[in-house]
């Protein structure tokens, strides 16, 4: 099957590749990043050479976690207690934590975790631990047992605001919308009187789900019924959401509103007003957004360089964005890794890899990455360009790089792209080191790899990898599914798909208890 061929069976590789960079002007890749470890070396021939060096850097995992989570994904059946006899560990709340986060696409064993954390001496859950195990239960939607979780929290004197914005936000994501509001107007049934703050919350998870920023828009103009008033933030979340949609129209309208009610735009209001511009491509409206702020004397924060800088990049005006990076270096603000990602992915979008190749020295003389984000990008484009073999060797090299190590998104990267390259084998050798770095896939991967395995009649490595999905607690989509039975079926395996169909009713229909 050909590269390009490809794409159609999984066409998420190619809108990854779209909007992977996009990504970077979210608030959370605002963070101090490590020194870089490997630079790379141009060749006359085209292909990525490196450079490697390996300075002391702390790390930043936690190695006991990832160890516990190693042991516990290949023993899913076995209790947990059973499973760790031998690994003696001091059992922290930061450790707590940090193993339910990297469970958080296992529900079932982050409970079983959770249990088995709360028997030993000396330890007590916080309310971070509460909020990583209702975070992975929401995602295999056990809603009851979350609420069971609540009530313990509230006689533990541990609930807080951002529970109940946690367990909206996991119902919106599932759909379930009239819920999501009920958990919003079920605080004070609990003893938390509802703030502004928390109202922007609710309507801030309903502007990030692509289907609800109407309902967002609804419970805002209603907001007089909770005795609530308007802040900017509030504004600025519906802003978001409005340009999430590229619907310039109600951004306009929100925006009118906003001036209206005295409220007037902030350096972060500017950096959603120049998103939704770049994004609906309007770039000369959105550069014009940038001008407005300095004509105010409100000083453009990196956010709005890197905003800039991915909206033109992406829009094959590289020399503009190439400008205000320029810009940037000159704005009084140091040097920050996202900024210098997103030159990375203008350079990538231009199809001049190399140059990228030359920002990442340049982060790494700064000091400032790179990081698991800047080889992604690179990844992606490297994908995209059919560079298969190098898109390996950049993966393979990760592995080895402090700050750099492979991060779910990335193993998806790889995984998707073997799969769409008829490479099966090289697939599930990516997928097995994953596992044994105790990071555990989600719904996406499982569905990549599952589905591909059928496609090339490999049946039963097909049902191994649905066990294990389901041994974690993951439920397979409905389209997933229906294509998994019909290969089945077709192969005249209808006991099989008896099986496994009784399986998946069970893990719908059970709710955990605790």
């Amino acid at each position: 099957m050909s590269f390009s061929r490809s794409f159609r069976r999984f066409p998420n590789l190619v809108t990854l590749s779209k909007s992977y960079p996009l990504s970077l002007t979210s608030s959370h890749f605002y963070h101090n990043y490590s020194t870089p470890t490997f630079q790379f070396i141009h060749n006359p021939s085209g292909s990525l050479k490196f450079h490697t060096s390996r300075p002391n850097k702390p790390k930043t995992t936690n190695p006991d976690a990832e160890t516990i989570c190693k042991i516990l994904s290949t023993r899913p059946d076995s209790p947990v207690d059973v499973s760790l006899a031998n690994f003696p560990v001091e059992v922290s709340p930061e450790l707590v934590v940090h193993v339910l986060n990297k469970l958080s696409n296992a529900g079932i064993l982050a409970l079983s975790f959770f249990r088995w954390a709360e028997k030993q001496n000396g330890f007590k859950h916080s309310t971070e631990s509460f909020h990583a195990l209702i975070e992975a239960l929401g995602k295999i939607k056990q809603f009851k047992m979350i609420w069971n979780l609540v009530d313990d929290m509230k006689q533990r004197k541990l609930l807080n605001g951002e529970t109940f914005s946690l367990i909206a936000r996991r119902y919106v994501r599932a759909r379930i919308i009239k819920e999501a509001l009920k958990t919003f107007e079920r605080m004070e049934k609990y003893g938390l009187k509802p703030q502004i703050s928390d109202f922007n919350k609710l309507i801030d998870v309903l502007c990030k789900s692509k289907f609800h920023v109407e309902k967002a828009q609804e419970l805002f103009d209603k907001m007089s019924q909770w005795n609530l008033e308007p802040n900017l933030k509030s504004y600025t979340i519906l802003l978001e959401g409005w340009s999430q949609q590229q619907n310039l129209l109600k951004v306009r309208e929100v925006c009118r509103e906003m001036r209206d009610e005295g409220f007037e735009p902030d350096v972060v209001t500017y950096g959603i007003l120049i998103n939704a511009y770049c994004k609906a491509k309007k770039y000369d409206e959105a550069i014009g957004f940038y001008h407005e702020m300095q004509l105010k004397n409100i000083s453009p924060s990196p956010h709005i360089y890197c905003t800039l800088i991915i909206g033109l990049g992406n829009g094959n005006r590289l020399n503009e964005a190439l400008e205000f990076f320029e810009k940037s270096k000159v704005s009084g603000f140091p040097p920050e890794a996202p900024t210098y990602n997103a030159v990375v992915g203008a350079y990538c979008w231009a199809g001049r890899i190399d140059d990228a190749c030359r920002i990442v020295d340049e982060m790494r003389e700064l000091g400032i990455g790179p990081n698991s984000r800047t080889y992604d990008i690179i990844l992606v484009h490297l994908v995209k360009g059919g560079r298969a073999k190098e898109a390996y060797s950049v993966f393979k090299r990760m592995s080895s790089e402090v700050g750099c190590e492979p991060r779910v998104s990335t193993y998806e990267i790889m995984v998707r792209m073997f799969c769409n390259e008829d490479q099966l084998d090289l697939a599930m050798v990516v997928w097995d080191e994953m596992k044994d770095k105790g990071i555990l896939p989600g719904i996406h991967m499982f569905s990549t790899l599952i589905i591909s395995l059928c496609h090339e009649n490999k049946l039963d490595e097909a049902c191994k990898y649905f066990q294990q999905m389901l041994d974690v607690g993951i439920r397979p989509t409905t389209n997933m599914f229906s294509a998994f039975k019909k290969a089945l079926m077709d192969a005249g395996m209808e006991n099989t798909v008896i099986h496994f169909a009784h399986k998946v009713d069970k893990l719908r229909n059970t709710p955990l208890i605790a």
